[in-house]
């Protein structure tokens, strides 16, 4: 799968950067975009927590944010005052800061709009979140034309591919981007508040009223998922449970640990920053997964770490010109094996009991 986004050039101030920009090659690092079955969502019977479920619309309702999101001229000459390097890093998180937002208001949008007639407090409930992703990813857009360009999303929507989700793999995920991206936005917040030589941009103070919409939004899914007790509930859950912690966790660390330079224009360390996301969000998890991961277990990031050097390798062998194709994919054999035995052992591991996670967090 391709995902296909379009940087345009901004027409008042073109600067000196190519007008068209494709995204890279989709991997599972770079945000995709999601449907599921939205008859299944729609049938959903919301009673077995009813009240909780209205309690967190009628947050949503008040749109604390809705007046937050607004550009002002703290942003005037920031984009020009940083150097090529730093501005290319920033320029690389805003686009795919954007992609991610827009993705969740695709699909919030579309769910919104579908099971309205048979389930309208889950059609509400779907229609805030769109309003908040697309807030979000429309004041990153404004500020990326600060940097003389803007994401074309009409070229976006035309183009972009699916990845299918059934509905209980939709709330998992879904909840533990929203936590992930809450302790995300509120790290940074708290680091360049204590730091604020490192704010590479006045985009930053608006992290502290941002990571609050993600954090409701993770309350929402959280409240859905335990009007289903199916999704949290025996063996197979327990086991899917475990899967997307994982696949959450070690898509992050992996991406991050890879790709330094952002953090580094922070001045803040990838792997001691996600170690700590990592544990807040596991921890976060525990209040509503049957089990967690044992992220304090020495091998878990051991084992990551591994994955991160067979990454390495494949790249270098990917970029070798001297080498025929057939000898590369001989070479790149052993270290997809070995990755994927490093996963699945990571996948094995002892998970953690939430009914001893106050014990095993200290």
């Amino acid at each position: 799968m391709r995902e296909k986004s379009t940087l345009t050039s901004n027409k008042s101030n073109p600067g000196n950067i190519s007008p068209v920009k494709e995204s890279g090659k989709s991997t599972i690092l770079t945000p995709r975009f999601y449907t599921t079955d939205v008859e299944a969502i729609a049938a959903i019977d919301l009673k077995l927590n009813q009240i909780e479920v209205e309690a967190i619309c009628e947050e949503f309702r008040k749109d604390y944010n809705k007046h937050h999101f607004v550009r002002n001229e703290d942003f005037e000459g920031v984009a020009e005052g940083l150097d090529p390097e730093t501005r290319q890093v920033f320029m690389d998180f805003l686009e795919q800061s954007v992609i991610s937002e827009f993705s969740g208001f695709l699909l919030y949008k579309e769910l919104s709009r579908r099971v309205k007639n048979q389930n309208p407090l889950l059609a509400e409930c779907f229609a805030h979140l769109a309003r908040d992703e697309a807030r979000h990813a429309g004041f990153l857009n404004k500020v990326m034309a600060d940097f003389n360009l803007q994401l074309d999303l009409g070229f976006l929507t035309a183009n972009k591919d699916y990845t299918y989700f059934q509905p209980k793999f939709i709330f998992y995920a879904t909840y533990l981007s929203e936590k992930i991206g809450y302790w995300r936005y509120i790290t940074v917040y708290e680091y360049l508040e204590n730091n604020p030589d490192k704010k590479l941009s006045p985009l930053f103070n608006y992290f502290k009223n941002w990571c609050q919409d993600e954090n409701r939004h993770g309350d929402f899914f959280d409240a859905l998922m335990r009007a289903q007790p199916q999704t949290l509930r025996g063996p197979i859950s327990y086991l899917w449970c475990r899967f997307f912690l994982l696949a959450v966790f070690a898509t992050m660390y992996l991406r991050d640990v890879a790709n330094t330079e952002y953090y580094t224009a922070l001045g803040l360390d990838p792997r001691e920053y996600d170690r700590y996301v990592i544990k807040q969000t596991n921890a976060s998890a525990a209040r509503i997964f049957p089990v967690v991961l044992n992220v304090n277990h020495p091998e878990f990031y051991q084992r990551l770490e591994v994955i991160l050097n067979n990454n390495k390798s494949l790249s270098i062998l990917e970029q070798d010109s001297t080498i025929s194709s057939p000898i590369k994919l001989l070479k790149k054999v052993p270290l997809w094996l070995s990755s994927g035995l490093e996963m699945t052992k990571l996948f094995f591991a002892a998970p953690v009991s939430t009914d001893t996670l106050c014990s095993f967090v200290h």
